[in-house]
């Protein structure tokens, strides 16, 4: 089993940047895929970015290609997910969640985080 916390959310004006931090419980972190995905109130839960368990390949929604980069230190049993030049839509409770391989469904997910809250003022 992996328990995963989500760190780094907060606010921040628009065109800005924040680092999200999720730190895995457990040996078997470089076993998992993982991925980033967010949500809004009444909204379902959208994909955000994965990335492979070896960090070799990653993929972004396009809402968020070019801005936003996921990263992984398996060393340290965590993934993160930089975003720069942030948008007021990118408002949301931010999730990071482990899988067996890279996918956009959550339904591939098996463990999630908590969430952390950002907020992006205009």
């Amino acid at each position: 089993q992996v328990q995963l916390v989500e760190s780094g959310g907060g606010l921040v004006q628009a065109g800005g940047s924040l680092r999200l931090s999720c730190a895995a419980s457990g040996r078997t972190f470089s076993r998992y895929a993982m991925g980033w995905f967010r949500q809004t109130p009444g909204k379902e839960r959208e994909f955000v970015a994965a990335i492979r368990r070896s960090g070799g390949s990653t993929y972004y929604a396009y809402s968020v290609k070019g801005r936003f980069t996921i990263s992984r230190d398996n060393a340290k049993n965590t993934v993160y997910l930089q975003m720069n030049s942030l948008k007021p839509e990118d408002t949301a409770v931010y999730y990071c969640a482990a899988s067996t391989r890279a996918a956009v469904s959550t339904l591939e997910y098996d463990y999630w985080g908590q969430g952390t809250q950002v907020t992006v003022s205009p």
